[in-house]
C-alpha cells in the first residue's frame, strides 16, 4: 500500500510538469477547431456593452463561458495550484475543474489539497472521479468524496486509451454504464461523463444519454494526448504501445459536431488554447470551453496575474467575437452561422 501511495504522488507531479511542457502534445493531429469559420456580422445592431456572455451549467450561472479544466490534487504543489486557480474563477466568474480525487479517496490525508472553498465560496467547482474508481466504490463513498470539498458537479472520467499505456494502469472496463446510471440516479449532484484527452463518439454519445447523462466534456484530440503523457513514465512493450498510440482520438471540434441533435449539453475541453477557440467550440454546440495547460503554463511562467491575465483576454475575445457574429447571448453564438473545412465536415450525423 505504501507503494501505491508514494506512486500515485509522484504520478501526479509527473503530470504536472509534463502538461507544462511541450513534450506531450498531438505530433499530427488537430482540434479541427482550425477548420470551423466564424461567419463576419458587419451589422450587429448592438452596443458592444450589450452582450451578454453568461451562461448556465449545473445550475450555476458563470460570467464567461469558461472552465478552467480539470488538472490536479493529491500533492503540496497542486494545493498551491488548486488555490490560485479556485480564486480565479470566483474572481473572474468562470468555472473550475479538480484533478481526479482517486487519490484522496485513497490518500484521506490528501484531502486538503483538493478544498478550494475558502478560495471560491460561490465558483462552479467540478469533482472528478475516474468511473472504473467509481465502479468500485459505494454511493456514499462517492456521496461523502463531493461532500467534503463542496463540489457543484461531479465528472466521471472515461480514459481507457491512457491506461492501458499506464504503468499498473487499468485493464478491466466493464460495467461502467451501468456505473453510470446508478450515480445519475442517486447523486443529487449532476454527473458529467469526461473523457481524458480522446474525444466523444456520437455512438457513446447516445449510450450516455440512455443512462440519464445531460452534461459531457468532451475533452478531444488535439491538445494534450494522455497517452503522451504516459509514454513518458512508460518502458518496454508500454512505451512501444504508447508511442504507437500517442495521436489516438477524435478530434474535439469532431466531437461537438458527432453529439449534435443527442440532447446532450457539451463542455469543450482538449487543445483549446485562446478565445476563438472557445467561440468557434461554442458556434458548434458546446455550451462553454474549457482550458487547462495554457493556464498552467501561465500561472508557471508569470504567477496568479499572468494567469489571471490570460484568462481575462480569453473572456474579452469571446465577447468580441460575439458582437461581430452578431449574437448578443450564448444561445444567439450557438446558432451562429459556420463554414466547416472538409475533414470537419465528414463527422456530421
Amino acid at each position: 500500500m505504501a507503494g501505491d501511495r508514494l506512486d500515485i504522488s509522484q504520478r501526479k507531479k509527473d503530470h504536472l510538469a509534463l502538461c507544462a511542457s511541450d513534450k506531450v502534445g498531438f505530433r499530427d493531429k488537430t482540434t479541427l477547431l482550425e477548420e470551423v469559420e466564424l461567419v463576419h456580422c458587419a451589422l450587429p445592431e448592438m452596443h458592444a456593452d450589450e452582450v451578454d456572455s453568461q451562461v448556465e451549467i449545473c445550475g450555476k450561472t458563470l460570467r464567461a463561458p469558461v472552465v478552467i479544466a480539470a488538472m490536479t490534487g493529491g500533492t503540496d504543489q497542486a494545493a498551491t495550484i488548486n488555490q490560485q486557480l479556485a480564486g480565479l474563477a470566483e474572481e473572474l466568474g468562470l468555472a473550475m475543474g479538480l484533478g481526479s480525487q482517486r487519490a484522496m479517496h485513497e490518500r484521506p490525508e490528501t484531502a486538503w489539497t483538493f478544498e478550494v472553498r475558502q478560495a471560491a465560496p460561490t465558483a462552479l467547482i467540478f469533482g472528478n472521479l475516474g468511473l472504473v474508481q467509481a465502479r468500485a466504490m459505494t454511493v456514499p463513498q462517492i456521496v461523502d468524496l463531493c461532500g467534503r470539498i463542496g463540489v457543484d458537479a461531479l465528472c466521471i472520467h472515461l480514459n481507457p486509451a491512457m491506461e492501458i499505456v499506464q504503468p499498473g494502469g487499468d485493464r478491466d472496463f466493464r460495467g461502467g454504464l451501468d456505473t453510470l446510471r446508478e450515480l445519475v440516479d442517486k447523486l443529487e449532484i449532476p454527473v458529467i461523463a469526461k473523457e481524458t484527452g480522446c474525444g466523444l463518439s456520437r455512438a457513446v454519445g447516445t449510450l450516455l444519454r440512455s443512462v440519464g447523462i445531460d452534461w459531457v466534456d468532451v475533452s478531444g484530440a488535439g491538445g494534450t494526448s494522455w497517452v503522451a503523457v504516459e509514454a513518458h513514465r512508460a518502458s518496454g512493450d508500454a512505451r512501444a504501445l504508447a508511442d504507437e498510440l500517442w495521436d489516438w482520438g477524435i478530434p474535439t471540434a469532431a466531437s461537438l459536431v458527432a453529439l449534435r441533435g443527442l440532447g446532450l449539453r457539451a463542455i469543450a475541453t482538449g487543445g483549446l488554447r485562446t478565445g476563438s477557440d472557445v467561440a468557434r467550440a461554442i458556434a458548434l454546440g458546446a455550451s462553454a470551453g474549457g482550458l487547462a495547460a495554457p493556464v498552467l503554463r501561465a500561472l508557471k511562467e508569470g504567477g496568479r496575474d499572468s494567469a489571471a491575465g490570460f484568462l481575462r483576454g480569453v473572456v474579452h475575445t469571446i465577447r468580441s467575437l460575439m458582437l461581430l457574429t452578431g449574437s448578443r447571448t450564448i444561445e444567439d453564438l450557438q446558432r451562429a452561422p459556420t463554414i466547416l473545412g472538409p475533414r470537419l465536415a465528414r463527422w456530421a450525423p
